[in-house]
């Protein structure tokens, strides 16, 4: 089982020249096997010195076209599963360049790294440890990277399972040993060295019945421009635009966390101190500039002065978790965890909402109200009045959803995602009504979440289908788009002030942007040319 995606051969390299408003452009034609034009490839231009890399669908026609790309040295790229290139390196663009690279894609092999956390469930088989590794494991990651990507023999996995239940035992207290053997059980038997699956899943007969559906025409629009992180298995979970345009990054592996300049692609981590295993989990830029963040390992808030990198660490008496913070006009800063909590950075001290004994979403409605998500699977929505410090619950019409992240729109009404259910919620605090939009797929499970400021639409990512959605409130159309790697693992989603929704992928140790081509928000994107 090799890793997720193989390369192969690009053909007919065709140059020609033409002005660019932005910076180069590299298109072409993607053909298949068979010389047809080839929908749904992602081609793949990556500046060999920044690394910051642009991706674009390959459309209808097999048309692609790589806008706003910086003068340099380049690597291209194509990924399709089931089908194989070979790298074309050492592309050298000059500014305002429009080069020009037909692609022919060669007949290749489905491997289990390429499939999603839901084709994974369905076609992997069942058997002892199955059930616990899906419960346990993929709560933070799926078994693409971590298992499908490489073979270890039993000792190896059993290292790697009592390492997660060291290191991460905060989490995992609900594995116990039996638990963990049963687990290592099923990894060696399925991702050892004498494993019975087959080499390729699309040789099963289910996997037809699992296979990503089409791709719509509007699909192909989506742009998505990546960042490596500066160090294996950081796991960054979101990454945040603040006013300045630099961007903060949540690692969850460690104790760093990051910002990144996003037109030089570099980024600067900063170290947590005192700590080896922090699982950092929010980082959030304050009223006076400070930086906060979560530790959920630790049940730690701390507060980075942006100016001296002096760090101060804020430990909860009680022992709960920390996860996502808001920081309100007054400083106050919000976090939630087991149990919300609100922490006074002038006397130092915590307040905790028993109320809310576990939440996971959270946002500040524009008179400071704080908005939450109990993540549980009675759990509802709430909020805690500014003025009064009254706590109000909202209970969905699907009850057991499992209600995640959650977002406030310019009218006010409040947006969630049902995890479990795979909808996505509205609530509307004046009528005190709620309207909710089921979600297509074998396994919606709704995560990251933003409302697009500039259309109203909902944007939203499936944490075990690898997709990314559009959703039009007025009409209630859906639009799916793929992502770039398997095993997305995205956390949240933030819109930055030129329209662009940054995202991290924990798994495939990358932060980025996506944007629409063709959209006005593709002409502001490409501002910060690549």
């Amino acid at each position: 089982m090799r890793p997720f995606f193989q390369r192969a051969a690009l053909v007919a390299l065709v140059l020609s020249f033409a002005p660019m408003a932005y910076g180069g452009t590299i298109s072409g034609t993607v053909k298949g096997p068979d010389g047809k034009p080839f929908k749904g490839a992602f081609v793949e231009a990556q500046d060999t010195d920044t690394r910051i890399m642009t991706a674009v669908l390959s459309d209808k026609d097999g048309h692609y076209r790589i806008e706003n790309l910086s003068e340099g040295e380049f690597r291209l790229m194509v990924r399709a599963v089931g089908y194989r290139f070979e790298p074309r390196t050492g592309i050298q663009l000059a500014a305002a360049q429009n080069a020009n690279y037909e692609i022919a894609l060669e007949k290749g092999t489905v491997h289990w790294a390429d499939l999603s956390i839901y084709q994974g469930a369905q076609l992997l088989p069942d058997d002892r440890g199955k059930a616990k590794l899906a419960s346990a494991c993929f709560r933070c990651h799926g078994f693409q990277s971590r298992m499908a990507a490489q073979t270890r023999d039993e000792s190896g996995w059993h290292d790697r399972v009592n390492y997660m239940r060291t290191s991460f035992g905060y989490l995992l207290h609900d594995v116990n040993a039996k638990d963990g053997e049963d687990v290592t059980a099923y990894l060696t038997k399925y991702f050892g060295p004498d494993s019975p699956l087959p080499h390729s899943p699309a040789d099963l007969p289910q996997y037809e019945e699992v296979k990503r559906p089409p791709l719509s025409d509007d699909a192909t629009k989506m742009v998505y421009v990546t960042f490596d992180m500066p160090g294996p298995n950081r796991f960054p979970g979101s990454a945040k635009p603040e006013r300045d345009g630099n961007v903060w990054i949540w690692e969850y592996r460690g104790h760093w966390f990051g910002k990144l300049d996003p037109k030089t692609g570099v980024i600067t981590e900063y170290a947590i101190p005192n700590v080896d295993q922090a699982s950092n989990h929010s980082v959030v830029v304050g009223p006076d500039g400070m930086i906060w963040f979560s530790e959920q390992a630790t049940d730690t808030i701390g507060k980075m002065d942006p100016a001296t990198h002096q760090i101060s660490r804020y430990k909860e008496p009680s022992r709960g978790t920390k996860h996502t913070l808001v920081v309100d006009s007054k400083g106050t800063v919000w976090g939630t965890g087991e149990p919300l909590t609100r922490f006074d950075p002038e006397t130092n001290t915590f307040h905790d909402y028993s109320e809310v004994s576990t939440a996971y979403g959270l946002a500040l409605d524009k008179d400071e109200n704080v908005w939450f998500s109990e993540f549980s699977r009675n759990g509802q929505i709430g909020k805690i009045d500014a003025k009064t410090g009254k706590v109000t619950k909202y209970q969905q019409p699907t009850p057991e959803s499992w209600p995640r992240r959650l977002k406030i729109d310019e009218q006010g009404n409040v947006w969630f995602c049902e995890y479990e259910a795979g909808k996505i919620g509205r609530f509307d605090p004046k009528s005190e009504t709620f309207k909710e939009y089921p979600l297509p797929g074998g396994r919606p499970t709704p995560y990251a979440l933003v409302v697009d400021k500039n259309t109203g639409h909902i944007w939203f990512s499936s944490m075990e289908m690898d997709t990314i959605s559009e959703l039009d409130p007025t009409t209630g159309k859906i639009t799916l788009y793929p992502f770039l790697f398997p095993e997305n693992g995205m956390r949240d989603f933030f819109q930055d002030a030129d329209g662009r929704i940054w995202w991290g992928s924990q798994a495939n140790n990358r932060v980025g942007y996506f944007y629409l081509a063709g959209a006005a928000a593709s002409q502001r994107a490409a501002l910060g040319v690549h």
